[in-house]
């Protein structure tokens, strides 16, 4: 008599394909390979006799039988994880969180001792990235994500619009005139840049040369040195402005398109320190934005 549970490892790759109705995507988080995902989708539709997904040419979409048994699985996982936390005692609270490597330094850190103190028993793991990815690391439960608004594969929440605008050293001597002169920096791949900067207040913008890198760090670790000017918005550079560290020596702030956002996975939902860091960073921010 057929076994009528399929393997579990079959229903983690299809949650996980469902999740991001790609092949591919599931690849990714489960760190196997797009064929090995496709054959365990196969062999979970033979056991359970008939297909869960539609294969489109580009994209792929669950059948009536997918969308029916994709709750069930998801119920089932849950059900695992409060049961293993009942036999172990969750004896560690610990939640991985995702963030860039700016807002972690000059927004997070600075304020994680008042996290510390309302929750010492939530341990957290920090994962920072100089690119914001399209998708959760394996194992995060909570991201904070600075991009435009991204793809709703998991709970997606808006945390924060912002404005950015140049900063510089406090002594810094510049002026509109002469800004187009200085050794300018930025952060590469953003709509928030120096031309729509000066595009939106009627700036004639020579295009000057421009330093790029992969993360704000450098051009704010540049301008506090006193050597140039870089754009940053407000949740990266008013602990810094406040510190005396910078100074925005112009008055215009531009609207960004890009925000932040506030990332939970599936697992992040079972997980009490997740929800209590989650409630805690949209406190943080009610509180500076409010």
């Amino acid at each position: 008599m057929q076994n009528p549970l399929p393997p579990l490892g079959w229903l983690r790759t299809f949650e996980a394909a469902a999740r991001h109705l790609s092949f591919t995507g599931a690849a990714r988080d489960l760190n196997m390979t797009q064929s090995a995902v496709s054959q365990q989708i196969k062999a979970l539709e033979t056991h359970l006799g008939q297909p869960l997904f539609h294969r489109r040419p580009r994209a792929l979409e669950l059948t009536e039988a997918g969308i029916t048994y994709l709750p069930v699985v998801r119920e089932a996982f849950r059900t695992l994880i409060r049961g293993t936390r009942a036999v172990t005692g969750d004896r560690q609270n610990t939640v991985q969180v995702q963030c860039n490597i700016t807002f972690a330094v000059n927004w997070l850190g600075p304020r994680l001792p008042r996290f510390r103190a309302l929750h010492p028993d939530v341990h957290l793991n920090i994962f920072t990235e100089l690119w914001e990815p399209r998708e959760m690391a394996e194992g995060a439960a909570v991201e904070i994500r600075y991009s435009l608004r991204p793809a709703d594969t998991v709970r997606t929440e808006l945390l924060r619009t912002d404005h950015y605008y140049p900063v510089c050293a406090p002594d810094y001597p510049v002026t509109l005139e002469t800004l187009a002169a200085q050794p300018l920096y930025d952060c590469s791949n953003l709509l928030s840049n120096w031309a729509t900067w000066a595009e939106e207040q009627g700036l004639a913008w020579p295009d000057p040369p421009i330093t790029h890198a992969t993360t704000y760090m450098v051009g704010l670790s540049v301008a506090m040195a006193g050597g140039g000017l870089c754009l940053a918005h407000d949740t990266i550079a008013r602990g810094l402005i406040g510190q005396g560290r910078l100074a925005a020596p112009f008055s215009h702030r531009a609207a960004m398109p890009e925000a932040y956002y506030l990332l939970l996975s599936p697992q992040a939902e079972e997980t009490p320190g997740a929800l209590a860091f989650a409630d805690w960073i949209r406190e943080e921010i009610a509180r500076e934005t409010g």
